[in-house]
Order: C-alpha cells, then sequence, then structure tokens
C-alpha cells in the first residue's frame, strides 16, 4: 500500500533538492531540443549533397566524405541507446584525461550546474541532432517545388532559396514532430543519471535511497514527469495555433453566425 505519509514528508524535506532536479531536467531537454534542431539542419543539409562532374576532384571527394560522414553520424546515434552513448562519452573522456568532475561552481548554482550536467547536455544534444535531421529531411522533402520555383523566378540564389524559402516552411510542416522530440527529451533525459548528471531522476533515486520510500518516491517522479509532459504539450499546441493564424469556416451557417457577411 501506499504510505501517503511518506508522499507529504518527500515533498515537505527535498523540496530545493525536487526543484533544482526540475530545472536541470528542463535544461537538459530544451537545451538538447533547440541546439539539436540547429544542427540537425545543417546534418540534413550534409546528406543531401549532391557533387557534378563538373566539379573539380578535391571539392568532389570533400563533399563526398561530408556527406558519408552525416550519413555515418545518423545512422550510428540513432541506432544505439542513449545511456550507451552517455557511458561511452563518459569513459573515453576519462581515457584523454578529461574528468567532470574538477567543473563546480560556488553556492547555491552547485545544485543545479557541475560538470556532469555539462557533459549531460553535451550527450543529449548530439543524440537530438542524429535525429532531427531526420526530421528536417523529411520537412524539406515535403515543400512543394513550386515554392521553389517561384523563388527562383524571383531573381533568388538557390542558397538563398535553400534557407530563406525552403527550410522555413520545412521546420514549420515538421514541428509537431519537433515538439514531440521535446517531449522525449525530457523523459529519456533520465538515463543520463548513469554518468552523474544530477537530473529530476538522479535527485529522486537519492532522496528514496534515504528514505527507504521506493514506491512512494518513484510515483511522485512519474506524477512531475506527466506534468512535465502535458505543461510542453499544452505550449506547443498553443504555438501551433498561433502560426496557424486565424481559420475561417467554410460552413456558411458558421459564417453567419460569426457575422462574416449578411
Amino acid at each position: 500500500m501506499i504510505d501517503f505519509g511518506k508522499v507529504v514528508n518527500i515533498f515537505a524535506n527535498n523540496q530545493a533538492l525536487l526543484i533544482s532536479g526540475v530545472i536541470s531536467t528542463i535544461i537538459l531537454s530544451v537545451f538538447g531540443t533547440v541546439v539539436g534542431l540547429f544542427l540537425g539542419v545543417f546534418i540534413a543539409y550534409g546528406k543531401n549533397i549532391k557533387t557534378k562532374p563538373t566539379m573539380n576532384w578535391f571539392k568532389r571527394i570533400g563533399l563526398s566524405v561530408v556527406r558519408w560522414l552525416c550519413n555515418i553520424y545518423s545512422v550510428v546515434l540513432r541506432g544505439t541507446p542513449m545511456m550507451v552513448q552517455a557511458l561511452i562519452f563518459k569513459y573515453g573522456c576519462a581515457a584523454l584525461g578529461l574528468n567532470w568532475d574538477n567543473i563546480r561552481f560556488p553556492g547555491m548554482i552547485s545544485n543545479v550546474f557541475n560538470g556532469w550536467f555539462f557533459a549531460g547536455l553535451i550527450v543529449i544534444t548530439f543524440n537530438t541532432a542524429a535525429y532531427m535531421a531526420e526530421i528536417v529531411q523529411s520537412g524539406l522533402n515535403g515543400v512543394d517545388m513550386g515554392q521553389v520555383e517561384g523563388a527562383r523566378s524571383l531573381g533568388m540564389k538557390s542558397s538563398e532559396t535553400s534557407f530563406f524559402v525552403v527550410l522555413p516552411q520545412a521546420i514549420r510542416n515538421s514541428l509537431p514532430t519537433i515538439g514531440n522530440e521535446l517531449i522525449v527529451n525530457i523523459k529519456d533525459s533520465s538515463v543520463l543519471n548513469v554518468i552523474a548528471t544530477t537530473e529530476l531522476y538522479y535527485r529522486m533515486k537519492v532522496i528514496s535511497s534515504a528514505s527507504y520510500a521506493f514506491l512512494e518516491g518513484y510515483l511522485i517522479l512519474a506524477l512531475i514527469y506527466l506534468v512535465l509532459t502535458l505543461l510542453a504539450a499544452g505550449i506547443l499546441k498553443l504555438i501551433e495555433k498561433k502560426l496557424d493564424g486565424k481559420k475561417i469556416s467554410l460552413n456558411p451557417f458558421a459564417r453567419f453566425k460569426r457575422g462574416l457577411f449578411a
């Protein structure tokens, strides 16, 4: 049975730890999604690089290598668990003599930011970039060719058309999938506890171990994650609705009620 007294005690005695864990999780997920999207755009374009026979051999080989690296990056990071990537990153850094424990901050800020928190940011960002590359590539393929032809007819260069006409539409069309990736990152940031990143799950693991209230602790943890994901989903819905603008119903009776015509 659930001991509700323990639930109350966990909230009452560990507010600072829980708040710092929530802040860490939000920063990890938002930063990883935004910067991962930025990197994913370049990886998506890198995967679509085309070479021409008229190019000199040095440029042709260089572009082929970039395309090959982008494809390998996407396949490897999407095909392996983020937990495993985090452990490889941790022990890889140790092999190179880089100790993230040496990065420390003074005062209360150390409750959120430390060396392993930044290590977690790196892992989640590069993992997200691989997925964002696929999302952006799908969005690019979904843009109507008439948009490209219209931009070129106005005298825009190929690069200008790509970045100022095609890319904004691709990202807008992919916004629901990008938002879903943010929600996934809120939950999947929990795996970063394996490298001692002080996010929400790590904090609750410490609290539950100290109080021996494992069932109550992890039920609270599930509730907090649920609230965070619902809030993220609600905010994304509002953003999508704002970008869609005001819609006019094609139902003539609905239009009459709104006074759009006499």
